[in-house]
C-alpha cells in the first residue's frame, strides 16, 4: 500500500511575512476568497440582462455586502464549530472560543452566518433577500475552492486510509496512506459547483429568485455527502450512527432547504403570464 502512495508535498503553512506578521495560507484563502467573490459579484450584478425585472443590489452597495458576509462567515463558522463539533470541550474552556487562530470553523455555521448577513443587508437596502442570496451563492464556490486547498496545505481534514494510486501519507495522520479528500472537496464543492452555477446564471436563473440559491444548497449538500465517504470523521466525534458523519447530518437538511427554495419560486412562475 505504501509503495503506491504519493509523497505529501509539504508546504510552509506561512504564505508570506509582512514584517514580523505571518500570513498563513488559511487566512489568505479567506481573504482572497472574499475579494475574489466580491469582484465576480460586481460583474454579475452589473449585467442587467442576467436579472431581467428582478431587483438586484447596486454595484456600489457590494462593499457593504462583503462586510456583512465576511462577519457572518467568520462568526457563524466559529460558533458552528463550537456547537456542532466540540461543544463539550468549549463548555469546559469557554475562553478558547475566541482563539480563532487555533483553528476550528464549520462551513454550515458559516453559511448560516452569511445568510443572516444577507438578510440584514437586504433589509437595510430595501431589497428582497432571495436575489441577494442568489448573488452570494453564485460566487460562494470561489471561497470553497480556496478554503479546501488551504485545508490540504495545512494539512487537516484528510481522508480515510486507502490504497488508491493517488493516496498520500499526511503528516501526523499515522502510517497509512489516505485519500486526499481535501482535493476531492475542492474539485466538487469548488470547481464543479462553480461551473454549474455559472451556467445557470448564463441561462437566466437569476431572473427567478431562489433558483441559484436552491441549486447551490442541493449541489453543495450532494458534493459534501459524497466526499464524506472518503474523509476521516472528526476524531472527537467519529462516526455517529450507521456510518454517518456530522458533515452528512448537517448537509441533509441543507439539501431539503435547497429543494424548498427551488420549488417555491416555480409555483409563483406558473402564475406569471
Amino acid at each position: 500500500m505504501i509503495l503506491l502512495s504519493i509523497p505529501y508535498p509539504a508546504i510552509d503553512p506561512v504564505a508570506l511575512w509582512i514584517g514580523p506578521l505571518p500570513i498563513r495560507w488559511y487566512a489568505l484563502a479567506y481573504i482572497v476568497g472574499l475579494i475574489g467573490g466580491w469582484s465576480y459579484a460586481r460583474r454579475v450584478a452589473g449585467r442587467a440582462a442576467f436579472w431581467g425585472a428582478t431587483p438586484r443590489p447596486a454595484i456600489a452597495s457590494l462593499d457593504d455586502l462583503l462586510v456583512y458576509c465576511a462577519l457572518g462567515v467568520v462568526l457563524g463558522g466559529r460558533l458552528g464549530y463550537v456547537a456542532f463539533y466540540n461543544g463539550g470541550y468549549y463548555l469546559s474552556h469557554p475562553l478558547e472560543i475566541f482563539e480563532v487562530w487555533r483553528g476550528g470553523m464549520s462551513f454550515h455555521g458559516g453559511l448560516a452566518g452569511a445568510a443572516l448577513g444577507v438578510w440584514l443587508f437586504a433589509r437595510r437596502h430595501g431589497l428582497p433577500a432571495l436575489p441577494v442570496a442568489d448573488l452570494c451563492c453564485a460566487v460562494a464556490p470561489i471561497g470553497l475552492l480556496l478554503g479546501r486547498l488551504a485545508n490540504f496545505i495545512k494539512p487537516e481534514l484528510w481522508g480515510r486510509p486507502s490504497d488508491v494510486p493517488w493516496s498520500m501519507l499526511f503528516p501526523d495522520a499515522g502510517p497509512l496512506p489516505r485519500h486526499p479528500s481535501q482535493l476531492y472537496e475542492a474539485g466538487l464543492e469548488g470547481i464543479l459547483l462553480f461551473v454549474i452555477l455559472f451556467v445557470a446564471v448564463q441561462c437566466g436563473a437569476l431572473k427567478r429568485p431562489g433558483r441559484v440559491s436552491g441549486v447551490f444548497c442541493i449541489g453543495y449538500a450532494c458534493a459534501r455527502v459524497f466526499c464524506e465517504f472518503f474523509r476521516e470523521p472528526d476524531p472527537q466525534l467519529g462516526f455517529l450512527f450507521g456510518g454517518a458523519t456530522m458533515g452528512m447530518l448537517l448537509s441533509a437538511p441543507l439539501a431539503f432547504v435547497g429543494l424548498i427554495v427551488l420549488i417555491w419560486p416555480r409555483k409563483q412562475d406558473s402564475a406569471i403570464p
